[in-house]
């Protein structure tokens, strides 16, 4: 962090839609001057301008309530401006402290993150953007969450549709989130459609898509030919038909999208300095992957403790102690996206790793809720991603079993790792508390 000495002013800039307001204090002044900027590519690179040359391209202190966006973005290559990004949450604390009434206006929130700059920047850290590549994977594998999500929510909209009037299709087409559901539902919508199409051209479908959920395809013909509709008004049946071939044409366009975005990421991940670590994690796949180091990213220095990553993921839990009271919950102020991806590996990595499939059964054993355990699975596995991403050292489930036998853990008495590619199964071990 650079000293005080160092910075020629001090800035705390409330940002919005259309203006942002400035509270700026030369090191050299007692003064503090207000002003409002355009959000407008000109007058940012204008107000820039004149930073530089007022104060010779010396380091000048900035805090905003931003960590991403497009004020964060046109401000990060800037090289004489030190960021302070905070989370809204700190300054509408430290708001309330100063105003209990909940006065709230832009010249006051500015000047508020111009005093919590300069008289508490020692709990704050400068802001060091990660390399293109690293920002990029991130933000590919968030908006590749989105997609993904918005899918989800499409199709419990089909099924919840499909249920009222035609529900032998959630059969018959199989996982609504499937290319083959979207050709089925567009071609027969209805168990009427369904009936007027030909034997052969029913065959030639899942013959070309495949039947779902393994079964016949004159198991599900002889279904279909024996089929009665729940109901026949003509009213529900148009209606919804119409809207379920609307819904799938949607689907059908994010499925190409989330493959789209598939191609990027694997893209980036595969030739990233750091691809053979992240890889290295077992049930760390082309998905997953990629959003554990999105998580980490690409600055060493970022990070001092794993205790670090824990509490920006989400996965360490909350103590609240007061007098006699003590109760432990899990966190609420943190990143949904990357809690949500260190649970997601970890109930991936249960399937591959003999000893998170030993610590998953001794937690859900001493009664853990499943999410529970794997959050307390995924704390323990941060802590070996963290000291793997120091020593850029890919992960060695040989070598981390050895460490588990020196310690005596019970969770060492997994036995052999499975082949290449298999699943573990469940297994009986003794538990402890220091497993």
């Amino acid at each position: 962090m650079s000293s005080d000495s160092e910075m020629a002013a001090f800035i705390g800039l409330d940002w919005a839609d259309q203006h942002h307001v400035l509270c700026l204090r030369a090191a050299d002044s007692s003064q503090i001057e207000t002003s409002v900027l355009d959000q407008k590519p000109e007058s940012l690179q204008a107000w820039i301008q004149q930073l530089r040359l007022r104060f010779a391209g010396r380091p000048v202190a900035l805090i905003l309530e931003q960590s991403r966006g497009a004020l964060l973005y046109a401000l990060m290559e800037v090289d004489f401006l030190r960021l302070y990004p905070i989370n809204p949450q700190t300054l509408a604390k430290f708001r309330k402290a100063l105003y209990p009434s909940g006065a709230k206006d832009d010249p006051t929130d500015a000047a508020l993150l111009l005093e919590l700059l300069e008289k508490h920047r020692e709990h704050l850290r400068v802001w060091v953007p990660d390399d293109p590549d690293t920002r990029c994977l991130r933000l590919l594998s968030e908006a590749r969450r989105k997609l993904v999500d918005q899918k989800t929510g499409l199709s419990n909209e089909v099924t919840s549709l499909l249920k009222g009037y035609f529900p032998q299709a959630l059969a018959w087409a199989g996982s609504l989130d499937t290319r083959r559901a979207c050709d089925f539902l567009d071609h027969w919508p209805s168990l009427e459609a369904l009936r007027h199409s030909s034997r052969a051209s029913l065959e030639k479908f899942y013959r070309r898509h495949g039947c779902p959920f393994n079964r016949s395809i004159d198991s599900v013909l002889e279904e279909i030919r024996q089929a009665q509709p729940l109901t026949r008004d003509p009213a529900v049946l148009r209606a919804s038909a119409l809207m379920v071939q609307a819904l799938m044409r949607q689907v059908r366009g994010l499925l190409e999208s989330i493959a789209q975005f598939d191609r990027q990421i694997k893209d980036l991940f595969e030739r990233h300095p750091d691809y053979d670590v992240f890889h290295s994690f077992p049930g760390a796949g082309p998905a997953l992957g990629p959003r554990l180091l999105a998580l980490f990213g690409s600055d060493r220095n970022r990070f001092r403790l794993a205790d670090e990553v824990q509490l920006l993921s989400g996965i360490a839990p909350v103590t609240e102690r007061s007098g006699k009271a003590h109760r432990v919950h899990w966190r609420w102020a943190c990143s949904k996206f990357l809690r949500q991806s260190v649970q997601e590996f970890s109930e991936k990595s249960i399937q591959r790793s003999p000893w998170a499939r030993a610590c998953y059964d001794c937690l859900r054993a001493a009664g853990k809720s499943h999410y529970a355990a794997l959050r307390a699975l995924g704390f323990k596995w941060i802590r070996i991603m963290f000291r793997c991403w120091k020593d850029h050292t890919p992960y060695d489930e040989q070598r981390y079993l050895a460490a588990l036998q020196r310690r005596r853990s019970p969770l060492a008495k997994v036995g052999p790792l499975p082949p290449e590619g298999s699943l573990v199964k469940k297994m009986s071990i003794p538990c402890a508390k220091n497993a």
